[in-house]
Formats: C-alpha cells, structure tokens, sequence
C-alpha cells in the first residue's frame, strides 16, 4: 500500500480513509478483542449463569464444559487434567513455585516475562537460586539437562519480545513447566513434552483476565500432592486443592462466570472449525501478512531477527527513528485501531500487534495499510 498524503496534521487529526480500515481494530496482545458472537452468548447467560452458586450444577457443567473442550483442543493422553485457578498466569508462577518446584528450578529466559516467572523462583525461601538460561530480547532461550534441576521452566511465546521457543523435555527426569500464556490456543503443541502448561484466558481464548488454567500431567499432579511436605502452602495456591475442586468440576474459590462463558465459546468455535491445527493455522496466516509486511516497509522490521523464532500470535516490529511509534499509535487509535503500542521498556521504536486465532487475517491486511497510510501522513 502506497503511504498516503503528507501532512504537517498532528497524529490524532490523521483521518485514515475508511476503505482502508480494518472491520474490528482490536489488536491488543492481551486482553485481546472478544468476538460478538461470545458476547452475545454471554448476554444470554444472563440469569441463567451470572449471580448463581459456583457450587450448583449449572456453573460445575459450564466448568466441565470448558474441562473437555480443553482436553479435546489439546489432545491430552489419559491421566491428564484440566485444573483452573483465581489470578491470572502470574499467580501460577506462585502456585509453581510453592508446589511444582522441590529444589532448584531451571528457567529460560528471553523477556521480561520469562524473567519474572525466575525471579517468583530466586525469591522463594525454600528453594536453591535458579539456574537461568538467558538470550537478549528479540532471541530465544532454551533449557538444558542438569543433574540438580527438578523442573524446567520453559515460556513458550514471550507476550515481550514476540519471541516463540519451542516445548520440550531437556531430560527425562524433571517437570516441564510451561508458561503458555499467550501461545496456548495459537501455537501447536505436544502434551507429552510438558507436565504443566499454564494459561490465562484473555489471549487466545477471547475471555477476561483474572483465571488461571493448567493442564497437568499425572507427575505434576502427584508433585503437586507432596508440596505441603516441603513447605508451607497458602489454601488458596494449594494446588492439590486446585486440582481435588477441579474434579468435581468445580474451583477453590469463586470463579468469573463471565471468563468462563466467554472461554467455552471459543474453545467450541476453535473446535468446530477443526481444533489447534485451525486455531494455529489462522494465526499463522496473519503471521505471514504482518511479517512480510514489515520486511517489505521501507520504515519498518521485525524486530525478532530469526524467522524461525518469530511469534505468530504476537508479532513486534522496529520503525525506523525517524517514524515514531508513540505518534502511529496514536493516530491509529483516533481512527479506532487500537493497543498496538509495544511492550514497555522493549526495542526502541516498536510496534505490537495481537494476531490470536480470532483476529481475521484480512483485519491483519488492513492494519498494514492503515500504518503506511499514518506513515505518509506522518512524513
């Protein structure tokens, strides 16, 4: 797309044509753009759902229902469980810490994500510091057997950096935890190479914040029944707890019904359209849209050098000094694009962009002209 008109225009008077504009502008890399067709599912819960006993059958069959379209999307072996939690993934790195991890844990290190989950480890009392694998911003990390480490830490898409890495065992002893956040749902996967693969709703799933999701293999589980030995352990990030409420269907506390609601639509959608190879397929096709874009732009990279690790959920890309993120963001956004802003602190002069499974790819298309529309506009 040619850049359009030069204009001395501040960024928020930059009128993008309408042609040009995606039909939904929503391209947060978490919370991400809910589809209409789940908001009105959820409207439609109404009293049926919403103000009702988490305790009573309704909400444990909505519980159940998102249990099996997990394990369906996910093709977990038996023995395998779905466990859901308050908080958010970032509780999980406590609950990880507190009753996956026995001695030491190894964590790969490639975002500010990654590393937080290592620092909940290097602070706990109970533990030995952690072994850290690290790679610069923009690259990815990879684990590696070592005789005193229990449990591989492993981030499979740094929501930071827009970086992917791939799950697998490092060894045959020692748990695989995973923190998948913004890549369950988007990215294929092997549940044989992970014992614990954790999750938050709001990416992938189309949903709300504030829940946790964990699919567990059996040693996770049995690690997880032994956590009161080695330390203490609040009830509410006891994860044998977690997972003993999961099997009546069921959380430890009061859960969000409306992330519920939210996330059992699009685990049903992504499996009446074919399950994770579908989900994974329409992030990749915007992928190939936003990355060829950026290599192509005179003005624009991708800021992850390596094809091989670039994200096809979040991608980022590196505008030239001259073009300002700060100022493209905010004429976008007084055209109704919105949340592609980078991570703060990551690369100098970045974009975000959200390409989750419910994010049209034509939407993706039509960001990039819209960008080299602000772009000429800009010049």
């Amino acid at each position: 797309m040619t850049p359009g008109p030069p204009s001395t225009a501040a960024p928020g008077a930059i009128r993008i044509p309408a042609a040009l504009l995606p039909a939904d502008g929503r391209f947060g890399s978490g919370p991400s753009r809910v589809p209409d067709a789940a908001v009105a599912a959820l409207a439609g819960a109404g009293r049926r759902l919403l103000g009702t006993s988490h305790r009573q059958e309704p909400v444990r069959a909505l519980i159940g229902r998102v249990q099996a379209g997990l394990a369906e999307l996910f093709g977990l072996p038996d023995g395998y469980q779905v466990v859901l939690g308050n908080g958010g993934a970032a509780a999980f790195w406590d609950v990880a810490a507190l009753c996956l991890m026995e001695r030491r844990s190894q964590h790969a290190v490639f975002g500010r994500f990654s590393a937080r989950f290592a620092a909940v480890a290097a602070s706990a009392p109970h533990l030995a510091a952690p072994d850290v694998v690290e790679a610069p911003e923009g690259a990815a990390a990879a684990c590696a057997a070592r005789p005193d480490v229990d449990t591989y830490a492993l981030t499979h898409n740094e929501t930071s950096t827009g970086v992917m890495a791939a799950v697998c065992r490092p060894a045959p002893e020692g748990l695989v935890v995973v923190d998948a956040t913004s890549a369950a749902g988007g990215l294929p996967v092997d549940p044989l190479e992970f014992d614990a693969y954790f999750f938050s709703p709001q990416k992938c799933f189309a949903a709300d914040g504030g829940t946790w999701v964990a699919l567990l293999s059996p040693a996770a589980l049995s690690r997880a029944e032994g956590a009161g030995g080695r330390t203490w352990v609040p009830p509410s990030l006891d994860l044998a707890e977690a997972a003993a409420a999961a099997r009546r269907r069921e959380t430890f506390n009061t859960p969000s019904l409306a992330t519920l609601v939210l996330m059992a639509e699009q685990v049903e959608w992504m499996l009446e359209g074919g399950g994770l190879a579908f989900a994974a397929g329409r992030s990749a096709r915007s992928a190939a849209i936003l990355y060829g874009w950026a290599e192509a732009a005179p003005y624009a990279r991708p800021f992850v050098a390596d094809p091989a690790a670039r994200s096809p959920v979040v991608a980022t890309v590196e505008l030239d000094a001259a073009l300002p993120a700060g100022a493209v963001v905010a004429a976008l956004r007084a055209n109704g694009v919105v949340d592609v802003g980078g991570y703060r602190g990551v690369g100098a002069n970045q974009l975000r962009v959200g390409m989750f499974p419910a994010v049209e790819p034509s939407d993706v298309e039509a960001l990039t002209a819209c960008i080299d529309y602000v772009a000429g506009a800009l010049s």
